[in-house]
């Protein structure tokens, strides 16, 4: 630029002064709502952001300035901002208005609130501290304002509102790399329209969120505060939706429709019932006032996504932290969950104490110096999921209920179900406030029906759940015709494989018979009434037999540089799937009762996809796999999961990693062969995490650990799978969790356990649906791949290489984009983590 001339970067650094000096301004916002003030500002500056520019654009009174005088002054408008979710730091007096000027602080996230896919819980799961010190920290850089999750989630409510789409992808990008222990329930509540939440969290010091209440860094001179009681215009909240406020596209912050827009399901009659405001499921009894419901659309349902994906990936290693919480604070062990939980943090003692976990940039910080107890014991802050405050009872019953949820198998299922359910009630025995019983009791009722797939547990697990009396209420947790309609159905599937009815039409069990893979379980739905003849079929469960597809949740990809339609229209793309909270984020349990499956035209209409698949009366097989330090895995061999039995057969879940269009890691679903020997399983080679309290394998066949607990009595090298260079002979001792000192070849495996066989399927070929649900290294995202119907022989794989489950996830890549040599043994929790439905037709 020449030197008469000023250059872009003066002009802007002219207008940012003029901005903080409240100079030459042509309009002043008379700001009403959580707070008041008023604010000096520039109408060429405030049209990029889509309110403004309907307001002073779309020929509102505003749109003409109106001049007094000889000189124009600023015209005076009054804006009332019915949104609870907008506080002061997240509207003009911080970021939102400075972007726009070009300027305002950097934001800083405390390393402590950022999963990595080494720190996958955080580093202060990682053997120090969980005190998410934010504001006080000494690594806060000079002139950074630091970002609070509250503050992140008031920021996205302020951009969403006021149309500004680079800051509101800026938000929603760090919000969903910061859902982690402490934040995860936050984040539920404000996407399922529940707000912000209070200034303080578990884990972290309330005078920690003072500076909320504060201006922005940099910005304390920017508005001039007005007493509520000198306010000279209507300072009232209003919380129904203002229609003479213009708003830009996908602006509008109160949401005008029912809060749950989509029912997952045209004939989903247990739904909540459409509500704008909250208290249906709250303890506002009737007649009280009931709080608003602020909901963004697909901006909010992808934070729920994020967030759901969490708590089906991390839910059950958590609810380990909270029963060890109790049982801290206790010095007991309840069986029954005679404890207290209350809805407070708890801190409890980490026991894998290890010298230099704390990344650099934490080591010597207060954080680290405050992490350890008086006896020098490094503690975590276990924050409030499961407990009562924490997590609703429907959302209890959506995560514990999922297919998507991490746990080895339905009866360690129904067990964390049972320990959860008895905490909440034993809390609300103790007065922790939360949920009315009412409601509470009648989500565990339909959890303990619906949610557990009974019929693929052995008839002595069935035997023993029958006499499982809660201490609480002194009942069954599960009614005797539910266990004996399971013992039915699995010994009506055990029938229709095994037998042969002499001149039926049923399909041949000879392998020359072109139908013998298949048994004819599949039911298009306008004949399932002919196969619910009985009144107390009525609520039958059915089970879709999917088609092939793949779907990411929670997915982050393509926030950056989005507009805001762009940022209401993520869905898109995913036209099969309606991820909203009424289907838990797309991680709904897949079954309708019979009923459901009305004859009416008004029923078959409201379903498409109902009717366009074929539905099964079997529940799926649902199990979890996990495998460790797959860097160490070598090019074409084979990392397998534990065997399961399931109809007759084996199998189980194998990676590999694959060198074709760059690095990529394949998954599949194998037919174990019952005369080859079953294959060795991925073990940690480093136990991490503490075993459970509670013994949970006192009930019915044998023991019952659950998947994230140690599992190998011994590990061994596998010849068939040996350590690329540099690992090749590099070996580590034995680890306190691992009971022989004898050196580990990476990756470790656990000894072969062949699981018990009731019955064998004679076919050499059956056909089969399955999913594999693969959660992300931090578990905000999940990537999801579905298959029709299968033909598997003996000894056959079916699965999917994908550059969605690539080294960035679950390997260390160089920058050639090739796997990067691994020095150590991974964490116990850096693992790669899948959930599998199996169903046979």
């Amino acid at each position: 630029a020449s030197p008469t001339r000023p250059s872009p970067n003066d002009l802007q650094s002219h207008l940012y002064a003029s901005f903080l000096q409240r100079k030459t301004a042509d309009v002043a916002l008379r700001i009403s709502g959580t707070w008041h003030a008023v604010y000096r500002l520039h109408r060429v500056i405030l049209i990029q952001a889509g309110f403004f520019q309907s307001l002073f654009t779309s020929g509102f009174s505003e749109s003409k300035a109106k001049h007094s005088g000889h000189r124009a002054d600023a015209e005076y408008i009054d804006i009332v901002f019915d949104d609870v979710n907008i506080t002061r730091a997240g509207e003009h007096r911080t970021l939102c208005i400075a972007r726009l000027y070009g300027g305002g602080p950097p934001l800083w996230i405390s390393p402590s609130m950022i999963p990595t896919p080494t720190c996958p819980l955080t580093p202060p799961f990682a053997a120090f501290p969980a005190s998410l010190d934010i504001s006080s920290s000494p690594d806060l850089p000079p002139g950074h304002h630091p970002a609070t999750p509250r503050f992140l989630l008031s920021l996205l409510a302020t951009a969403t509102f006021l149309s500004m789409p680079s800051v509101a992808s800026q938000a929603l990008s760090a919000i969903l790399r910061t859902v982690g222990p402490h934040t995860v329930v936050r984040y539920l509540n404000f996407a399922i329209g529940r707000g912000i939440g209070p200034p303080d969290e578990a884990g972290i010091d309330s005078d920690q969120y003072e500076h909320e209440d504060s201006p922005a860094v940099g910005l304390e001179q920017v508005a001039e505060l007005i007493q509520e009681e000198d306010a000279s215009f209507d300072s009232s909240v209003d919380v129904t939706p203002r229609d003479t406020t213009p708003v830009g596209s996908g602006s509008q912050s109160v949401k005008e429709e029912p809060k749950h827009s989509r029912i997952c399901g045209s004939q989903d009659v247990d739904s909540d019932t459409d509500s704008e405001y909250h208290g249906e499921d709250d303890e506002n009894p009737k007649g009280e006032r009931m709080e608003p419901c602020f909901y963004y659309g697909a901006v909010s349902d992808k934070v729920g996504e994020a967030a759901a994906c969490w708590l089906t990936r991390w839910g059950i290693d958590m609810l380990r932290y909270e029963e060890q919480a109790t049982v801290c604070e206790t010095g007991t062990v309840n069986r029954a969950g005679g404890s207290s939980w209350a809805p407070l943090a708890h801190y409890v003692p980490l026991n894998n104490d290890r010298p230099g976990s704390a990344p650099p940039e934490m080591r010597g910080s207060r954080m680290g110096a405050s992490s350890y107890s008086r006896l020098g014991r490094a503690e975590v802050a276990v924050p409030v999921i499961w407990r009562r405050g924490g997590l609703s009872a429907r959302w209890v019953r959506g995560i514990m209920s999922s297919d998507a949820l991490f746990v080895r198998g339905e009866k360690e299922r129904y067990e964390v179900v049972r320990s959860v359910v008895e905490m909440r009630r034993v809390a609300r025995a103790k007065g922790v406030p939360g949920e009315p019983e009412a409601v509470e009791e009648a989500e565990f009722e339909r959890l303990f029906r619906e949610g557990i797939y009974y019929a693929n547990l052995h008839l002595d697990d069935l035997m023993a759940i029958s006499g499982d009396i809660s201490p609480s209420t002194g009942k069954p947790y599960v009614p005797l015709s539910v266990l004996q309609s399971a013992h039915w159905n699995q010994s009506a599937l055990y029938h229709r494989i095994t037998s042969r009815h002499a001149g039926s039409s049923s399909p041949t069990l000879s392998p020359a018979g072109g139908a013998a893979k298949e048994l004819g379980l599949g039911v298009a739905p306008a004949e399932i009434p002919k196969h619910t003849i009985h009144p107390e079929e009525e609520d039958k469960a059915f089970f879709p037999i999917p088609g092939d597809s793949s779907l990411r949740l929670g997915d982050s990809t393509g926030l950056e540089g989005a507009s805001m339609e762009q940022l209401f229209d993520m869905g898109s793309a995913r036209k099969s799937v309606n991820s909203t909270e009424a289907n838990f984020f797309g991680l709904e349990q897949a079954r309708r009762p019979a009923s459901a499956f009305a004859t009416s035209s008004e029923g078959a209409n409201a379903n498409a996809n109902a009717a366009a698949t074929q539905w099964t009366a079997h529940p799926p097989f649902r199990f979890a796999v996990e495998f460790w330090d797959v860097d160490a895995l070598k090019e074409k061999s084979r990392l397998h999961s534990h065997t399961i039995w399931y109809a007759g057969s084996l199998y189980n879940v194998y990676v590999q990693v694959v060198r074709k269009k760059g690095v990529q890691l394949g998954i599949y679903l194998h037919r174990q062969s019952t005369v080859d020997p079953i294959p060795s399983s991925s073990a940690p080679a480093v136990g991490m995490l503490p075993p459970p309290p509670r013994d949970r394998g006192a009930m019915g066949r044998g023991p019952s650990a659950s998947v994230s607990s140690p599992r190998p009595a011994s590990l061994a090298g596998n010849a068939g799978t040996p350590s690329p260079t540099p690992i090749g002979g590099h070996s580590i001792g034995a680890s306190p969790a691992m009971p022989l000192s004898l050196p580990v070849t990476l990756p470790a495996m656990a000894p072969a356990v062949a699981p018990p066989q009731p019955y064998r399927d004679p076919r050499p070929a059956v056909s089969a649906y399955f999913t594999i649900a693969c959660a992300s290294a931090t578990g905000a995202s999940l990537t999801r791949f579905t298959s029709a119907p299968d033909v598997f022989s003996v000894s056959q794989s079916w699965g999917w290489k994908s550059s969605s489950l690539r080294a960035e996830e679950y390997l260390e890549v160089d920058a050639e984009g090739q796997p990067a040599a691994a020095v150590l043994p991974a964490r116990r929790e850096v693992s790669l983590r899948a959930t599998v439905v199996l169903g046979v037709v």
